[in-house]
């Protein structure tokens, strides 16, 4: 599964754009009076502007073993969101280490290296280090329909966790990480989560999907077959 385009929404478009434009240095992709849009590397993070907006949790994944890299030139851009005074956290089950950071929303970014990707450090960390959108956070009412959804229509499986309470949906390039709301919150702040709505444009197995995430209720639309 490869996330490429991600429209979120946000309560403060224009300090968005400056944390993503200005702050990150990524590429302006288009933008109009209410929305703004950002190339990382092979996906699009798009923001529209709405006042009713509610925060999310995202991952772009970076370069293989250079979470060490990363830290040094996240810390002069934002404050590194630490768990018992870790800020680089290993994940050992997916074979990776992460950070985390807030956005101008205090949504909760996350630059995340995966070994078994492969992916090779071509020059000094930047912004042409971010590879692609690799997770974006589902916090839903009951995980099990969502997940029956996303098998049924995409053919997704689980990547890891089980659809009772933390369910990992897709694969090392892009998966939904889906929690109850009820009972989960948000690593590694234990920020609340909210079931935030967004619309994502992925691809799986040569096709094209919608995913369309509004009143708690999932829709999927398939491209072109």
């Amino acid at each position: 599964m490869k996330i490429k385009r991600l429209t979120l929404f946000t309560k403060n478009l224009e300090e968005q754009q400056y944390f993503y434009g200005n702050t990150l240095g990524l590429e302006e992709a288009g933008e109009t009076a209410t929305s703004i849009c950002f190339r990382v590397g092979a996906s699009l993070l798009c923001f529209e502007e709405n006042r009713n907006a509610t925060p999310y949790h995202f991952a772009f994944n970076i370069p293989s073993f250079t979470e060490n890299e990363a830290l040094a030139w996240l810390r002069e851009r934002a404050d590194i969101l630490t768990d018992h005074g870790n800020e680089i956290q290993d994940f050992k089950s997916w074979n990776a280490k992460s950070l985390y950071f807030y956005d101008a929303d205090k949504n909760i970014v996350e630059f995340i290296s995966r070994r078994n990707l492969g992916y090779a450090a071509e020059e000094a960390f930047g912004p042409k280090s971010f590879r692609e959108i690799s997770e974006l956070g589902l916090a839903v009412e009951d995980i099990r329909p969502f997940y029956n959804l996303l098998k049924e229509i995409i053919g997704l499986e689980i990547y890891d966790g089980q659809p009772d309470h933390f369910c990992a949906i897709g694969n090392e390039h892009g998966l939904l990480i889906c929690i109850d709301l009820s009972t989960k919150t948000w690593y590694p702040t234990g920020d609340k989560a909210y079931a935030s709505e967004f619309e994502l444009l992925l691809s799986e197995k040569n096709k094209e999907y919608i995913l369309t995430y509004f009143n708690h209720e999932l829709k999927i639309s398939k491209l072109y077959e």
